[in-house]
């Protein structure tokens, strides 16, 4: 068995992406199971800086977060590679089904589609508000548990404002869910971070991408320059859920909603629980009937993270139950629905690589 840092072995690799790997492992000192996440030692070259000092700072500012649905951030190190030393990351081990892999049999039932979500947006709230972007939202770095969705991966996370390592370089991220400002070269932020949103909502509802494509160019024009294709109807999906996939996608930064104002929005048209970091809120104004009034009210909401634990907000149904309709949600004994019947759709899969970086497409 390999050993990292004296303390952490490696028991059986889980995952496998474009700029590193992720290991199930075990803490010798702490006696617990967690997942270890590998760079592969080529990062330092592709980002044009060096490599151990970018993902220690990237993990730094990911191991501030502390939310229910967020996976946490516990230690960095270091291990000997073939010419330098290569960075890990020492993370939560969060057992469950990637929200990938739901996806896989075709669109979810909306009302867990807009819950898992909700609960998606409160993590990003939570770490807009701690001044750090994830990224490379997608549905590959979602867990479903029984506890709710857990976002995973904050290792390519960044602080707010700062720019890439290599502003000519590669865009870190996954090409169907990357802002198409992005392309453009400007700074992840957390508008960026909601466009990836919108993208997941809208292939959680429909079961595929707002845009069609076959390559990596077809794919990035799409998104820079097309409308997204109509979201197929859906019985009961309330006419504010479609509005704010629309507002997550839209091109022009500065027109998506923040991730509070949409963790709010789409809590309360499931009636679930969130944790978001609000100041104090007037408990009066929990029980109103309209979305409106939340908008409202999270427009106006601090900035930063509330000293003491996210406020829960919204329905005091736990995390743990089920929306209703359906009867059952995010438990292992009743797995997420399959594609609802007469909902496949011949470009279901369309190109979505899994790649963490591609190339710019800068505007002539």
């Amino acid at each position: 068995m390999r050993n990292l840092g004296g303390r952490y072995r490696l028991i059986n690799r889980i995952g496998l992406g474009g700029m590193s790997e992720v290991w199930r492992g075990h803490d010798r000192v702490l006696d617990r199971p967690v997942a270890v996440k590998i760079m592969d030692p080529g990062v330092e070259g592709s980002l044009g800086v060096p490599g151990v000092d970018l993902v220690r700072a990237e993990a730094r500012s990911a191991a501030r977060l502390a939310h229910p649905n967020v996976a946490g951030v516990h230690d960095f190190g270091t291990s000997p590679g073939p010419d330098s030393e290569v960075p890990y990351i020492i993370m939560e081990l969060v057992e469950g089904q990637t929200l990938s892999e739901h996806l896989a049999a075709g669109r979810l039932d909306w009302r867990i589609s807009v819950r898992v979500c909700a609960e998606v947006a409160a993590a990003l709230a939570a770490a807009h508000a701690e001044n750090v972007v994830h990224r490379d939202i997608k549905p590959a770095n979602i867990m479903l548990t029984p506890a709710g969705a857990k976002v995973l991966d904050f290792g390519i996370a960044a602080v707010i404002g700062s720019p890439d390592p290599d502003p000519d370089g590669p865009v870190m991220g996954t090409p169907a869910y990357i802002a198409p400002e992005r392309f453009d070269g400007l700074p992840a932020t957390p508008a960026s971070d909601m466009f990836a949103l919108g993208t997941l909502l809208y292939h959680c509802l429909a079961g595929r991408l707002p845009w069609t494509a076959r390559s990596h160019t077809e794919l990035v024009m799409a998104q820079r320059f097309a409308a997204p294709d109509p979201m197929p109807p859906l019985a009961d999906l309330p006419p504010e859920v479609m509005d704010l996939v629309s507002r997550c996608l839209a091109r022009d930064p500065a027109d998506r909603p923040t991730a509070l104002v949409a963790a709010l929005l789409l809590a309360e048209s499931v009636d679930a629980r969130v944790y978001v970091p609000l100041g104090d809120l007037d408990p009066d104004s929990r029980r109103q009937p309209s979305v409106s009034p939340w908008t409202e009210r999270a427009a106006a909401a601090p900035t930063s993270a509330s000293p003491a634990f996210p406020h829960p907000v919204t329905s005091p149904t736990p995390l743990s139950s089920p929306p209703t309709p359906p009867s059952s949600a995010l438990s292992p004994s009743a797995p997420f629905p399959s594609a609802a019947p007469g909902s496949s759709h011949p470009d279901a899969v369309p190109y979505a690589p899994d790649d963490v970086h591609v190339g710019r497409h800068r505007a002539t």
